[in-house]
């Protein structure tokens, strides 16, 4: 994973993707605001969603007992994995032991966390995903289906679209117009084949109930809940974070998630199951539950916030560098303010690529004003800004970046030197200039100019115009 910066060059200098996901995502916050605008107590409620999920996050150990037992005494079985690689192994021989070669994947964010398709295809696994978004990243070859919710091909228009089922599909129909309606029947087509074939499922689940080992998944598309209806073996795959003590906290998050995500009232599907029921439904039900670091950042009083996530993606939409990048840069945790906050929280900061997260952002605080659950994003960011120079602190041997900022602080900490400084630098930055543009800055310093340009500096500096003035008579 490089760092943010150069993962980003792709995305930047992309201008078809940058206007699709600006046009995206301007859609999405003019229905977030129209949706949460219709109630009058939506601040109440998101208050109440922080307390649903604060109060869960403080006992989650507990919390997840009781869902084992509930989940195990409905019919099902509850498998437990510490990090990515045991997950994938755990779904792996599920799948194996039940002697099919194929599986359906359906609405899994946890799923395409831990990479599982890659993983059940070295071992022999036909893959076939459902959800439009996945479908169109494995059909395009895109390096990274979105690890978050998304709407469906985000960074692709309809030509872009048409192009690629008709190339890809092999029951796409002859002279398949871009027309978004003709499209849709397509991909429905395609996927509806592959679903009432199916005999082993891999989904995920948005909330679980602890009460009663419910667990709930809501979609857009349909596809999640014939997966979860047809198949003879469900193996359901989430992140521990995910659970919820009662349905009255559900009843809270069903009404925050839907408007935040997609401006909805309510999502389009809404499917909830519990256990195994002789003749309806899966004849085996497996709830992968997965920590794969979530613990690490629920050890660390500031960061656990990050795991209020409800994984909505309001966050994203508002966000002008996600707008100008998109998913990739951010790592296989996901994108968006919420993916520089978790990915660095779990991994750590002591890696380039991690440590560049934290600043994958302006700091300007829209992500924190439409979370749902009021997650302080910004407060996080800076959080892991310290964290980072803590670990630079810590190191032996001092980067670059850490002796020219030294340096920079000896320069400014005598009013002589500063302004011996300042006068080289604007003779040298003005040789450099253009137009009256600065393009590229020597050395370490081109990392600063790489996305933007400098204005050249004046011939005169502010202070020898201040002190002209003053021996002009000027008032101090």
């Amino acid at each position: 994973m490089p760092k943010f910066a150069v993962a980003a060059r792709t995305a930047l200098s992309d201008t078809g993707l940058r206007r699709d996901l600006r046009a995206a995502a301007a859609t999405l916050r003019q229905r977030r605001e129209a949706a949460a605008g219709e109630l009058g107590d939506w601040q109440e409620l998101r208050e109440a969603g922080r307390a649903v999920r604060d109060e869960t996050l403080l006992n989650l150990d507990g919390h997840l007992e009781r869902l084992e037992k509930s989940v195990t005494e409905a019919g099902g079985a509850v498998h437990w994995a510490a990090d990515a690689a045991e997950a994938a192994r755990l779904v792996t021989g599920l799948v194996r032991a039940t002697g099919h070669g194929e599986v359906v994947t359906a609405a899994a964010p946890a799923a395409r966390e831990i990479g599982l398709h890659d993983a059940l295809t070295e071992a022999g696994v036909t893959v076939h995903p459902t959800d439009l978004a996945e479908l169109v990243a494995r059909l395009g070859d895109d390096p990274r289906p979105a690890a978050r919710p998304a709407p469906p091909a985000f960074h692709r228009d309809r030509a872009r679209l048409r192009e690629l089922f008709a190339r890809t599909l092999p029951d796409a129909p002859p002279g398949l117009p871009d027309d978004p309606a003709a499209l849709a029947a397509a991909a429905r087509a395609h996927v509806r084949r592959r679903l009432l074939s199916a005999r082993v499922a891999v989904c995920g689940a948005d909330f679980m109930v602890a009460d009663t080992g419910t667990l709930v998944l809501l979609e857009s598309e349909g596809n999640g809940r014939t997966a979860v209806t047809v198949a003879d073996t469900l193996i359901c795959v989430a992140g521990i974070d995910a659970v919820v003590p009662t349905w009255d906290d559900l009843e809270v998050l069903l009404q925050l998630l839907p408007r935040s995500a997609t401006g909805d009232r309510m999502s389009p599907a809404v499917s909830t199951w519990t256990g195994v029921t002789p003749g309806d439904g899966p004849r085996e039900l497996h709830l992968v539950l997965l920590d794969n670091g979530r613990t690490t950042v629920l050890a660390d009083e500031v960061g656990r916030a990050a795991l209020r996530c409800v994984r909505c993606s309001a966050c994203s939409h508002v966000c002008p560098v996600y707008e100008r990048t998109g998913d990739e840069p951010y790592g296989p945790r996901g994108g968006g303010p919420i993916g520089a906050v978790l990915t660095p929280l779990v991994e750590g900061v002591d890696g380039a690529a991690h440590a560049s997260l934290p600043y994958a952002s302006t700091l300007c605080g829209a992500c924190a004003d439409v979370c749902p659950v009021k997650i302080d994003i910004p407060e996080l960011l800076v959080h892991l800004r310290g964290a980072v120079v803590e670990s630079r602190r810590r190191r032996p041997v001092p980067t670059p970046e850490l002796l020219m900022m030294r340096s920079a602080a000896w320069t400014m900490g005598e009013q002589g030197r500063y302004e011996a400084a300042l006068r080289s630098g604007a003779r040298w930055a003005r040789l450099l200039s253009r137009g009256g543009r600065i393009r590229r800055l020597p050395g370490l310093l081109g990392k600063w100019t790489e996305a933007r340009d400098l204005p050249a500096p004046p011939v005169r500096s502010f202070r020898a115009w201040w002190r002209a003035r003053a021996r002009r008579g000027g008032q101090r």
